[in-house]
C-alpha cells in the first residue's frame, strides 16, 4: 500500500515543472529546519516527519539532474 503512495508522489513530482520543483524544494528545506529546531528542543511529536522531508527533498533534486542529464544529450 505504501508503494502505491510512493508512486503517485513520484508522478506528482515528474509532472512539475523545474520553476515548481525548485519551490518545492524550498519549501520542503524551510520545513526540515524546523524540524530539526523543534526536534533539538523538544517539542516535535513526529520525528519520521524529518526523514520524510529529506527524502522528498531528494527525490526532487534527483528529478532536476535527470532533467539536466537530458538536457545536455544524455550519458557521455
Amino acid at each position: 500500500m505504501a508503494e502505491v503512495k510512493l508512486k503517485e508522489i513520484r508522478q506528482q513530482l515528474r509532472e512539475m515543472t523545474e520553476a515548481d520543483l525548485h519551490h518545492e524544494i524550498a519549501v520542503n528545506r524551510a520545513a526540515l529546519y524546523d524540524f530539526r529546531r523543534q526536534n533539538s528542543m523538544r517539542q516535535l511529536k513526529d520525528t519520521a516527519a524529518i526523514r520524510r522531508a529529506r527524502r522528498q527533498i531528494a527525490r526532487a533534486l534527483t528529478i532536476l539532474r535527470e532533467r539536466e542529464i537530458a538536457a545536455k544529450g544524455g550519458a557521455k
